[in-house]
């Protein structure tokens, strides 16, 4: 919170936002920190799966008291809902002036995602393949570790992967400014690029700066944010193919020209006026990696843009990444499943053996991705269902809960559409949507895992 009181000395916008925020916040944590001093820091599962859980929570709630204590009157819910937007990476926002906030809160909004981006990259090579979490075992740093033999391991990734994540964001930066942003809009938007959040200091988002070299550059920052961490670490090891021959990068690759070129010909055939394949490439890849950031008004290309878009925001990117969604891989592991059923009905004694990678996957593998992929759907229609039942309309409700549980930032129509904002929503619709990106963001079973009384007594 010090580096946006910084800018509100910088900018002459000071007020007691980011200092009454700090100091409440400085509070709570040596109370934290002086309570533990004598206890063993050692974690079991349990206490993990809690940790992990409470630590987005309590982040998002503080991250919230800057907006409360700032001179824009944000509502707590308002104010919660901006911040878990924020450090989930989602990008939907309740602001609707964006070009008249102070440029602290601008900073903040972008510095929130940012360490979300960081946070989601170092849980998922880290801790979720320990944990077990939705099939994120098959990425182990090393499977012959026990959690005790991992720490130091994952203390010397976690920090490579900072090193990393910093360099992308500092290139990134300053490729923006050389196409044309001023200091600050290449500042922030560089670490809601990397994070693929899509927070923007404008209402317009990216079509502001109506530029195409920006463009494109922000579409070649968010597809680095969006394919797996592990491979610039393997790079920067010595494998110098890894990103050709990663098989998550390559579908991912794949779903992007694919649905291009499927968008394309729709428009063409459609005879419609919105034929721009600027405007398609860079909502295509917006959209799938769940970054959020719009160029075109695409609730007005047609019904069935909005139905692969929709489409889009379920896949996500790649595992080890910023991004959210189902991800690649788990559709990868069960578009195999699916062909060995097939293949062990035309060929009922053959003894077939699933692989990912070139290497073999049990059936507990398989059943946890399937049980995740289940989950993922039964929640999106459990969320969909409330939203409708607070008062909003079937295509505000459906698409509202396939942004937040996939973590996108703009859903379809006027409301939240690409050009709209979540501010007009009730507050109870906030709230189901808060819940629905802290479970997108954690996996689902992170956090659902802790409701299970089964769970405590093991």
């Amino acid at each position: 919170m010090l580096i946006p009181l910084i800018a509100q000395f910088f900018y002459s916008e000071i007020d007691s936002s980011f200092f009454g925020a700090s100091i409440v916040t400085i509070i709570f944590g040596t109370l934290f920190f002086l309570s533990n001093l004598d206890h063993d820091k050692k974690l079991n599962l349990q206490q993990a799966f809690l940790l992990t859980a409470l630590s987005w929570l309590s982040i998002a709630i503080f991250g919230s008291l800057p907006f409360v204590f700032s001179s824009i009157e944000f509502t707590f819910t308002n104010a919660f809902f901006e911040s878990m937007s924020g450090i989930t990476t989602t990008g939907s926002t309740i602001i609707s002036n964006l070009e008249e906030m102070p440029r602290g809160i601008l900073l903040w909004r972008a510095l929130l995602q940012w360490l979300g981006g960081i946070g989601i990259i170092v849980m998922a090579i880290t801790l979720m393949p320990i944990m077990n979490v939705g099939g994120m075992q098959l990425f182990k740093i090393s499977n012959n570790d026990s959690s005790e033999k991992i720490l130091p391991k994952s203390k010397e990734i976690a920090l490579r992967l900072i090193y990393i994540y910093s360099g992308l964001t500092l290139f990134c930066a300053i490729s923006y400014k050389i196409l044309g942003m001023n200091f600050f809009d290449s500042l922030t938007h560089s670490m809601t690029t990397i994070a693929t959040g899509g927070f923007s200091n404008y209402n317009e988002s990216i079509a502001f700066f109506n530029s195409f070299s920006i463009e494109i550059s922000a579409m070649i920052f968010i597809i680095l944010g969006s394919i797996p961490f592990i491979a610039y670490i393997k790079f920067l090891s010595g494998n110098k193919k890894i990103f050709f021959s990663d098989i998550q990068i390559k579908s991912f690759l794949k779903i992007i020209i694919i649905s291009i070129s499927i968008l394309f010909v729709y428009l063409i055939v459609s005879d419609s006026e919105q034929i721009s394949l600027r405007s398609i490439f860079f909502n295509v890849i917006s959209i799938l990696t769940g970054t959020g950031y719009v160029n075109a008004q695409f609730d007005n290309w047609g019904g069935f843009p909005l139905i692969l878009f929709l489409g889009l925001m379920f896949i996500g990117g790649c595992a080890g990444s910023t991004t959210c969604g189902i991800k690649i891989f788990r559709l990868q592991i069960l578009y195999s499943f699916i062909s060995n059923q097939l293949k062990k009905i035309i060929y009922p004694n053959a003894i077939l053996v699933m692989k990912y990678d070139q290497n073999p996957v049990d059936n507990k593998f398989i059943a946890s991705i399937i049980s995740f992929i289940y989950m993922y759907f039964v929640i999106f229609f459990i969320i969909t269902a409330l939203l409708s039942l607070t008062g909003l309309d079937f295509i505000t409700s459906i698409s509202g809960a396939a942004t937040s549980i996939s973590n996108v930032g703009p859903g379809l129509g006027s409301i939240i559409g690409p050009n709209g904002n979540f501010s007009s929503l009730p507050d109870i619709s906030k709230w189901i949507l808060s819940l629905g990106m802290i479970l997108g963001r954690l996996e689902l079973f992170a956090i659902l895992v802790l409701f299970l009384p089964s769970f405590w007594r093991n």
